[in-house]
């Protein structure tokens, strides 16, 4: 998104999150984005082209990840049909994006046979088959625990150094907004509006270690406090600090060393 104008894109194949407390627009600005809800006043447009609605050049995954009545394979051949894709080459496009995600053993699993991180993975491969060039992601991690979602996180990486497309990622995780971006657009309340944006200074390909580095804490600490001058932002800072907590006490077991990766 532009600085000044949120609905524009800016550079290619960025990265973009937007965290904030509940009520804040989060999910409204990006089923706005997705072409799914109209809005009052302003421009919204990708690579110049304005969105009227929704189309194939925007992916999006929301917070429910399947269609239950589907195998893991048959959710993303629906996309890539709906798209006016032949059959044979929604088999094979459907195959080749299980296998991205690493799921080719589930192909044929229906959703009820599938953990959380799995059902996210198909939506994530669903998304992706058809090529858009955004793809829309509406905290699709938050209902996961703790080790599945920083699976997750890493897999999401890992898919946008390969293919480089741009994402508008949705999130009140302050660690994961750090971890995935690389620009952070931060959202106020009352009424719900882009408040601060910064950068993301920290090289890619990221890892996990780079969440114990100093500059990664730096990041976190920054985008709490410029959260914190905010009004109404006490829960979301609460549950901030909360996340903290619980991500050093998830690398203190998983370690088994002490080690401050999170703000508090």
């Amino acid at each position: 998104m532009d600085d000044q104008n949120p609905g524009r894109t800016g550079s290619a194949h960025a990265s973009r999150t937007a965290p904030g407390t509940s009520g804040c627009g989060k999910s409204t600005l990006l089923s706005i984005v997705a072409g799914l809800q109209d809005f009052d006043a302003g421009d919204l447009d990708i690579d110049g082209a304005p969105i009227l609605k929704p189309g194939l050049d925007r992916g999006v995954v929301f917070q429910s990840y399947t269609l239950p009545w589907l195998t893991a394979q048959q959710n993303i051949e629906f996309a890539l049909k709906a798209a006016g894709y032949d059959r044979s080459t929604c088999r094979r496009t459907a195959r080749e994006h299980l296998d991205l995600v690493k799921l080719s053993h589930c192909a044929d699993l229906y959703p009820s046979g599938l953990s959380g991180g799995m059902k996210e993975r198909v939506a994530i491969a669903r998304a992706l088959s058809y090529r858009p060039k955004m793809l829309l992601m509406d905290e699709p991690f938050g209902a996961l625990d703790a080790l599945t979602r920083h699976q997750m996180q890493e897999l999401l990486t890992q898919i946008w150094e390969e293919h480089r497309l741009t994402v508008l990622f949705v999130t009140h995780d302050v660690e994961e907004a750090v971890y995935l971006s690389d620009r952070i657009v931060v959202m106020g309340i009352g009424p719900g509006r882009i408040m601060r944006t910064f950068n993301v200074d920290i090289e890619r390909p990221r890892r996990e270690e780079v969440m114990e580095s100093a500059g990664f804490m730096d990041l976190q600490r920054k985008s709490t406090r410029r959260y914190a001058r905010l009004p109404g932002p006490r829960k979301w800072l609460n549950a901030c600090r909360a996340k903290a907590c619980s991500g050093f006490a998830r690398h203190a077991l998983t370690s088994g060393r002490p080690s401050f990766g999170s703000a508090s």
